[in-house]
């Protein structure tokens, strides 16, 4: 197949009068159940117990490990993340103490050293680590886990901080992919978010970045920021286009001051207006797909040589906290303050506080906030949001064989709910089967959400548009 012909990804249609009339808040469904539904009765023991029962396991899922590094330099006003803002680098190397401490302890429940198919360093802000302390966290890894040959590697940079000689360090330690916080290149949008990143210094980082090996070069952009409007972004798509990354994230930004404090110091007024939000958007995805970008899904667009894209033609593209990735469902360990983690059929959560998280492993205890245990009818519906937001089909049949179900039975009312989408165009439902054709590819969320059984209980939680 060559993986160069437009024909062969799936394709997208734009209907703009029904994302205005189906257009509404949900979940990004980077789990399921999603992280709001994460309780305290899933402890330390409870995590323990899901890695002894890794271990037991014969034919064990691939495993995959995200670190969080939560220090940043200076503070992004529309950033949501768990982060410390300091310019104390000391901090960061009582951090990798602690780390160290965590993983030991994380090990000592897997019984057997372990291999590794993919390790994402995010944040904060990644490289804020020294070069000392970059080799230092991946001689700890090392020596605790085996990394497959194929292995994914990648780390968070900031244009902003990272040298020529650190993308030289990451490439040496065996880091293979960087994702870099672009945001917005217009001047007046930077200054109103703190984030000041000229574009020629993106440019250099880029530059230096593809000198040092790093072909999959990700950028994360945001639309909804202050200052912003249609023709300030077009040019910064521009900009963007010219620098050809291989993947890019278009993220749509939330507002939601009264829960993330930086986001205080934003002016509402400065905000564009839910149109202007809507019209960006749309916009934006005529020109990535014009330059020859395949939608992924959600918010991600990749170029069609991209590992990416091709895990959407070969069935193995999947959802992770991090976002779309190339890898079959792994098991997820995941170290650091507030992170989150899969083993088997459970979520598991970090402390959110220094403090906090310093304390617990003082007494040799995991750092578990909460989690979630996962009951069958979890697992089920996890199965089928998960197919339908990476692969837009679903087949009743082999879910039936591997659930001793009865798919139209089961599902019946979350059938009848599907139907008004199904007129308008936007699935196809048969006997056998789920798909979302080319007209519905944005919609995916909307239609994951028919099969989610806790929406209608309290959560507390705030979602973001799902277009």
């Amino acid at each position: 197949m060559n993986m160069n012909e437009p024909a062969a990804f799936p394709a997208i249609e734009i209907p703009e009068d029904l994302i205005r009339r189906f257009d509404s808040l949900g979940p990004r469904y980077t789990s399921y159940p999603t992280a709001d539904r994460f309780a305290v009765d899933f402890t330390a023991e409870s995590y323990m117990q899901y890695l002894k029962e890794r271990s037991l396991l014969v034919n064990k899922p691939p495993l995959s490990l995200y670190i969080h590094i939560p220090f940043c330099a200076s503070l992004c006003y529309y950033c949501a993340c768990n982060k410390v803002i300091t310019k104390d680098h000391g901090r960061s190397a009582k951090y990798l103490e602690y780390l160290a401490k965590e993983l030991k302890l994380v090990v000592e429940h897997l019984h057997v050293r372990e291999t590794l198919s993919q390790l994402h360093l995010g944040g904060g802000t990644p490289t804020f680590l020294s070069h000392a302390e970059l080799r230092q966290l991946m001689h700890v890894l090392r020596e605790h886990f085996d990394f497959a040959d194929d292995a994914e590697i990648s780390i968070e940079i900031d244009p902003r901080t990272v040298t020529t000689e650190t993308l030289q360090l990451l490439a040496e330690l065996g880091f293979n992919r960087t994702s870099l916080g672009v945001q917005d290149f217009n001047a007046d949008v930077q200054k109103a978010v703190h984030r000041i990143q000229p574009y020629e210094m993106v440019a250099q980082t880029v530059a230096d970045s593809r000198a040092c090996g790093f072909q999959s070069i990700n950028f994360d952009l945001i639309y909804g920021l202050p200052k912003q409007n249609l023709e300030s972004f077009s040019q910064t798509l521009d900009q963007v286009i010219a620098l050809s990354p291989a993947r890019i994230a278009l993220y749509n930004y939330a507002h939601l001051p009264t829960r993330f404090k930086p986001q205080r110091r934003i002016a509402e007024a400065d905000l564009p207006s839910a149109e202007q939000r809507l019209q960006i958007f749309l916009m934006s995805i005529k020109r990535l797909l014009a330059e020859g970008y395949v939608y992924i899904g959600l918010d991600h667009f990749a170029k069609p040589d991209d590992s990416l894209a091709r895990a959407t033609l070969d069935g193995s593209l999947h959802r992770n906290f991090q976002g779309y990735t190339t890898r079959a469902d792994c098991d997820l360990i995941a170290l650091g303050l507030s992170a989150i983690g899969k083993i088997g059929a459970s979520y598991g959560q970090n402390l959110r506080t220094l403090d906090e998280y310093y304390a617990c492993l003082d007494q040799g205890k995991l750092p578990v906030e909460k989690g979630y245990h996962l009951d069958a009818d979890d697992i089920l519906r996890r199965q089928v949001i998960m197919s339908l937001m990476c692969s837009n089909t679903l087949n009743f049949k082999f879910l039936e064989m591997q659930y001793g179900i009865s798919f139209h039975d089961y599902f019946a009312a979350e059938l009848l709910k599907l139907q008004d989408y199904a007129k308008e165009g936007l699935l196809v439902i048969d006997d056998n089967s789920i798909s979302i054709p080319a007209r519905g590819r944005l919609f995916v969320r909307a239609l994951a959400m028919v099969f989610d059984r806790y929406l209608g209980q309290q959560s507390g939680a705030r979602y973001s548009k799902l277009i």
